[in-house]
């Protein structure tokens, strides 16, 4: 059964990701060549949502950061999978609620596959990542963590309009017609992935990277320590034989 807090969580998720997506609509179509101003209400727009919905759902808003924390254990399989539902829901949801406001239709914009685009996406969504990965580990209140996210998505979008259109998001890709496989949803998917689990490896407190090294560091030790402890137990087994047969002659002549 779904209790309260569950559904509002779900919903949360939707109309987050929902709203977002909306924004970006209006403000892309309107400002043709304008990333920057885009980026700039998507950051601000993340701002508000972040801080409105986190202690609800998490507020991530991005099928990307939802993937990478549940790859680094910071979510459940099935937590994950049914965010990421709800965040793809509401985008694909933003995009009837849009073009039945401007009474239009509207064409992809997404292109074909381009090596830089997906570069470009990896490189702007991993920003994104980077920003979740230090608020999940260290565990930031929920003014930091809104402020962290909304100003890494403002990033991530200029870096990824470099080399295309600058999403960072597979929602809101799906949402204003760019969803393209090979850029606009395996580009995010990798830079998240990649950024939160290096983060969670190397910089977070306690990390599993670090026991395995501290794990090799003592077994090289204690291997070291055992052959010297067997060189030594040879060494004395080979000068005993000597001093007993030295023992033995003395005694002869006596």
């Amino acid at each position: 059964m779904l209790g309260k807090r569950k559904i509002a969580a779900l919903v949360a998720e939707f109309l987050g990701t929902g709203l977002l997506t909306l924004l970006i609509l209006s403000v892309q179509r309107s400002t043709i060549g304008v990333p920057f101003f885009v980026a700039m209400i998507a950051g601000l727009a993340t701002v508000a949502m972040v801080f409105a919905l986190s202690d609800v759902s998490g507020a991530y808003l991005n099928p990307a950061v939802t993937l990478a924390l549940w790859t680094a254990r910071k979510l459940s399989t099935l937590r994950a999978v049914v965010l990421i539902a709800m965040e793809l829901l509401g985008a694909w949801v933003a995009y009837y609620v849009y073009t039945y406001l401007v009474n239009t239709h509207l064409s992809n914009i997404g292109g074909h596959f381009s090596g830089r685009t997906l570069t470009a996406e990896a490189i702007g969504a991993g920003i994104i990542g980077l920003a979740w990965a230090a608020a999940s580990f260290n565990k930031w209140n929920k003014g930091l963590t809104a402020a962290a996210a909304g100003v890494s998505y403002m990033l991530a979008m200029v870096v990824a309009s470099t080399a295309g259109i600058g999403i960072a998001n597979p929602a809101v890709a799906l949402g204003i017609r760019s969803w393209v496989w090979g850029t606009y949803v395996l580009g995010p998917l990798i830079g998240t992935v990649v950024i939160v689990n290096l983060y969670g490896l190397l910089f977070a407190e306690g990390n599993p990277l670090g026991l395995k090294l501290k794990a090799a560091t003592s077994a090289v030790k204690a291997s070291a320590s055992s052959t010297s402890s067997s060189a030594k137990t040879t060494a004395a087994k080979k000068k005993s034989p000597a001093k007993k047969s030295s023992s033995s002659n003395r005694s002869k002549k006596r």
